[in-house]
């Protein structure tokens, strides 16, 4: 689990796989996160849904990565009532034992991308690309112990936080073997993969965090990564992360990650040097299959129009003579038409 500052510690209990009180905070958002990738079919996906309660709608997102560098994709903001279950827009989660079994489902349209590239301008890309029926049927198993969960102080009181600035109070992840089925349209593909699964709650914006760069990766049943730099809004970054090796979690003290870019300003390939805790070093390599670029907007009460990007590419990892498949996530906050964290150094 993941180490909080002295003077706090953290809480994570089963009943945390299942939803929270909102409380009367406007922004609470309480999301689940999945991925997958097929390390021989080099297919795979992700899928959120993120509760937004007390704004009375939901966050859908699916993400298919399939062969020939299309992608499948659907993102809706249906409406709900309230916060007690992951089901929304034809996307459910189901905990079927915490911490170790998990299903989730699909059934709806999904935008198929022959150039995913296009999502960079959604109503143009809704409109000029063919939507087909797709459905997902997956069940997760967990792996790895958990990282993460509700930083609180030593006694269990909560920490107050300011919801405005707020990204998540509370976050774990971990690392998962996923097996099922995608459809789309007539094309069928049964996926037999490894993965990585996060869960967060607390009030959000997209604008809270500067910029990021979130690597999660498996080399296989026994043996992954989570890497993870955020800026911190002066000019550096904190760097974090873990391995997961030998059946528990190494967490990570220093990461460095080297980014290419296309003359879109996403992300090509990647290098990162890797040191741990318990004294190992690694050096990782990216090569992005598959990319697409997709943005959240919000007017704040003054009128400011704030604009975040997220570049989600399916990449293949290299460690050493292993070969792995994962995600790199970038997201930026877009300021005079740049991705900060590009114009960073990052």
């Amino acid at each position: 689990m993941a180490k909080a500052p002295t003077g706090f510690k953290t809480r994570l209990e089963p009943q945390d796989e299942f939803t929270h009180d909102p409380g009367d905070v406007k922004n609470y958002n309480e999301s689940m996160y999945f991925n997958v990738f097929d390390p021989v079919k080099k297919t795979g996906g992700w899928f959120r849904i993120g509760n937004r309660a007390n704004e009375h709608y939901a966050e859908m997102t699916i993400c298919l990565y399939l062969p020939g560098g299309r992608v499948a994709f659907m993102f809706a903001r249906p409406t709900i009532t309230d916060n007690s279950e992951m089901n929304a827009g034809g996307l459910k989660v189901e905990v079927v034992e915490p911490f170790k079994h998990l299903k989730v489902t699909y059934s709806g349209k999904a935008l198929i991308l022959e150039r995913p590239h296009e999502m960079a301008d959604p109503k143009k890309a809704f409109r000029d690309n063919p939507s087909l029926p797709c459905t997902v049927t997956l069940d997760y198993e967990g792996v790895s112990p958990m990282y993460g969960g509700e930083t609180v102080r030593e006694d269990g009181v909560p920490i107050e936080i300011d919801p405005e600035k707020s990204f998540a109070k509370a976050h774990y992840e971990q690392h998962c073997a996923a097996k099922g089925v995608f459809t789309v349209g007539d094309e069928r593909f049964e996926i037999e993969g490894f993965g990585l699964r996060d869960k967060s709650w607390g009030p959000r914006h997209w604008q809270a965090i500067d910029w990021y760069r979130w690597c999660p990766m498996n080399f296989g049943r026994d043996f992954g990564m989570m890497l993870s730099v955020i800026g911190d809004g002066k000019g550096g970054a904190r760097q974090g992360g873990m391995v997961f090796a030998d059946g528990a979690y190494d967490l990570i003290e220093e990461c460095v990650i080297d980014s290419d870019w296309d003359q879109n300003g996403y992300q090509t390939a990647l290098r990162a040097k890797v040191k741990t805790h318990g004294g190992k070093a690694y050096e990782v390599t990216g090569e992005v299959m598959s990319l697409i670029p997709l943005r959240n907007r919000r007017t704040t009460p003054d009128g400011q129009e704030l604009q975040t990007r997220i570049t989600e590419g399916m990449t293949r990892y290299r460690c050493g003579d292993l070969v792995g498949y994962g995600l790199s996530e970038y997201l930026d906050q877009i300021v005079d038409g740049q991705p900060n964290g590009k114009v960073a150094g990052y």
